[in-house]
C-alpha cells in the first residue's frame, strides 16, 4: 500500500484512509488532497507516484494540470472585477469588447458567458492544436462567431472557450492578461502554488496527467454541439505533456497546481470574499455565486447542471447545500461551502472523464462529514 504523506488534524484523519484505499485499488496513482476550514488548513496529504511508470513519488511540491478546475480562478477574478464595478454582469459583452457584436451577439450578457450560455461552447474557426496558445487568434475567432444556439436560458459547457471569453473581458477592462492579473492580485497575495502559464523554472515538479479510459466522443453524433464542442480542435488529453501547452494561457483548462494551492485560492469563495486578512470581494458579490444562471440538460455535458455565477450549484447530480457551489475537471475538484467554511481540494494525475467522479465524491463526503462532527 503506497504511504500517504502530509499532515491532519485528528477530526479529518479519515482523508487518509480514503486517499490510502483509492491509491492501493488503481483508482488513483498519484494524488494531493487539502481541506480548509474557517480559514485553517485542516489536511493537507498527498500520495503515490507523479509518473505513469511509478517510479517518480509525489512530493510535498508536486503540481499537475488541473484541468477546468482552472475556470474558478476566472469566476474569481471575475468577481473580483464586479465587486470594484469594473464588470457588470448584467451587461452586454460587447460593452467591454466591441469586436464581440458581430455575428448577432449585441445582446449576450456577461452572466451568459459565465452560465455557459451564451452558444460559444467551440470554436468554428478550423484551430490546429497549438493555435490555443495564440491567444488574439482564439479571441478574435470568438467575437466573429455566430452563436451555436439561440436560447440564453440553455446551457452548453464551453470546454475551452470560456477562459478566452473571461480572459478577454479581463484584458479589456485592466489593460494586462487574466494570467498577470490573476497571479498579482490572487496567487501572489496569498503565496499560492497555481500557475496559468507554468513558468520553465517549475517543470520538474510537473507530474503528467494520465488519460483514462475511454473516448469522450464515444457514441456521439457528429453533428451535436457536444460533438463539436469536444472537437473544435479535436481535444488530446497528452497536450499537459507538450511545453507550448503549459507554457500557454488557456484559463479554462491548463492551470497547474496541487490541492493545497487550489484550496487556499478557493477559500476566498468558502469565507464569502474574505481570507488571510484580505478581502477579495464583498459579501454582496458573494451572494451572486448562487444565483442561477442556467438549470436543465447540459448540451455538452449531458447530465443535469446548475450553473451559479460560473461555480456549478447544487443539481440532482451533485448535492450540496444551499450556499455550496463547486467545479471539476476530468478528475480534479474543488468544492466549497460557505455555511460550513469549508473548501475542499482534489488533484489528481489519474483523469477521470465520466462527470461526478466518485474519488472526488468519496474524498468531498469524508471531509464534509469531519467538518459536521
Amino acid at each position: 500500500m503506497s504511504t500517504v504523506q502530509g499532515y491532519t488534524t485528528d477530526n479529518f484523519a479519515s482523508l487518509r484512509d480514503v486517499l490510502e484505499r483509492q491509491l492501493a485499488n488503481g483508482e488513483d496513482v498519484g494524488a494531493s488532497i487539502a481541506v480548509m476550514l474557517r480559514g485553517e488548513l485542516v489536511a493537507d496529504i498527498w500520495g503515490g507516484y507523479a509518473d505513469e511508470t511509478k517510479t517518480r513519488p509525489w512530493q510535498r511540491d508536486t503540481i499537475v494540470n488541473v484541468w477546468s478546475v482552472t475556470k474558478t480562478m476566472t469566476f474569481l477574478v471575475a468577481l473580483m472585477l464586479s465587486d470594484r464595478g469594473e464588470l457588470d454582469f448584467d451587461a452586454p459583452v460587447a460593452k467591454y469588447w466591441p469586436e464581440f457584436s458581430q455575428g448577432g451577439k449585441e445582446s449576450i450578457e456577461v452572466r451568459h458567458v459565465m452560465g455557459h450560455t451564451s452558444g460559444l461552447a467551440g470554436f468554428d474557426a478550423a484551430l490546429q492544436p497549438e493555435d490555443l496558445a495564440d491567444w488574439d487568434l482564439c479571441a478574435g475567432a470568438l467575437a466573429a462567431q455566430v452563436p451555436w444556439w439561440e436560447s440564453r436560458a440553455t446551457p452548453g459547457y464551453h470546454l475551452v472557450t470560456q477562459g478566452y471569453l473571461i480572459g478577454e473581458l479581463v484584458r479589456r477592462i485592466t489593460g494586462t492578461s487574466f494570467a498577470q492579473f490573476f497571479k498579482s492580485e490572487v496567487s501572489d497575495v496569498l503565496d499560492a502554488d497555481f500557475h496559468v502559464g507554468l513558468p520553465e523554472s517549475e517543470e520538474s515538479r510537473v507530474s503528467f496527467v494520465i488519460p483514462g479510459d475511454g473516448n469522450v466522443v464515444d457514441g456521439l453524433d457528429p453533428k451535436s454541439i457536444a460533438y463539436r464542442s469536444w472537437m473544435s480542435p479535436p481535444i488530446d488529453f497528452t497536450w499537459p505533456r507538450q511545453r507550448w501547452w503549459r507554457a500557454a494561457e488557456i484559463p479554462a483548462s491548463n492551470g497547474h497546481g496541487n490541492a493545497r494551492s487550489v484550496a487556499l485560492i478557493q477559500s476566498i469563495v468558502a469565507n464569502n470574499g474574505e481570507f488571510n486578512g484580505t478581502r477579495f470581494f464583498s459579501e454582496k458579490t458573494g451572494a451572486r455565486i448562487f444565483e442561477t444562471q442556467a438549470h436543465d440538460v447540459d448540451l455538452v455535458l449531458g447530465i443535469e447542471v446548475n450553473f451559479g455565477m460560473g461555480y456549478g450549484l447544487a443539481s440532482s447530480v451533485t448535492p450540496l447545500g444551499p450556499r455550496g457551489c463547486f467545479w471539476a475537471g476530468l478528475g480534479s475538484l474543488v468544492l466549497m461551502d460557505q455555511d460550513l467554511g469549508i473548501t475542499i481540494a482534489y488533484t489528481p494525475n489519474k483523469m477521470q472523464f465520466v462527470p461526478g467522479s466518485t474519488r472526488g465524491a468519496n474524498i468531498a463526503r469524508a471531509a464534509v462529514e469531519a467538518a459536521l462532527r
